[in-house]
């Protein structure tokens, strides 16, 4: 009997779930050991390079439209504030709180997903919005 089929998106949901969860801890001790800024830099340059690589083995393309790239940079602007507040904030409080937040990140995509983008709001999602809501407060608490 063989392994069953997993849809892609699942799996590599997955592996984005367990491999940020590690992440997650071992920047926290990181950030015990180094300054945080020093963690965060290290841990987004040690990425890049891992990213480029990524890009040279695989067949990506290599052409970037002007929106395209401005779009990445503002994207990576915000990767790395998130970022460097995840760091700075393992030092002021715990790991689960912010741990917890940071992941929530969902919330805000869904949320701007709907204002923003016009996707559509149905039960289900304002539901599951709430949950997380729910979940941020029982959390911090």
């Amino acid at each position: 009997m063989g392994l069953p089929e997993m849809d892609s998106a699942v799996l590599f949901g997955l592996i984005t779930m367990v491999t940020w969860g590690i992440w997650i801890i071992v920047g926290n001790a990181a950030s015990e050991s180094i300054d945080p800024r020093t963690a965060a830099a290290i841990s987004y340059l040690v990425a890049a390079l891992l990213a480029f690589g990524f890009i040279i083995v695989s067949d990506a393309s290599l052409t970037v439209t002007a929106r395209g790239g401005l779009l990445a940079g503002v994207a990576g602007l915000f990767t790395g504030i998130g970022l460097i507040s995840m760091y700075i904030g393992f030092t002021r409080g715990s790991t689960t709180v912010v741990s917890t937040l940071g992941a929530m990140y969902f919330v805000v995509a869904a949320v701007l997903g709907i204002l923003v983008l016009g996707e559509n709001v149905t039960l289900t999602k304002l539901t599951g919005i709430a949950f997380a809501v729910v979940g941020i407060v029982l959390v911090t608490q």
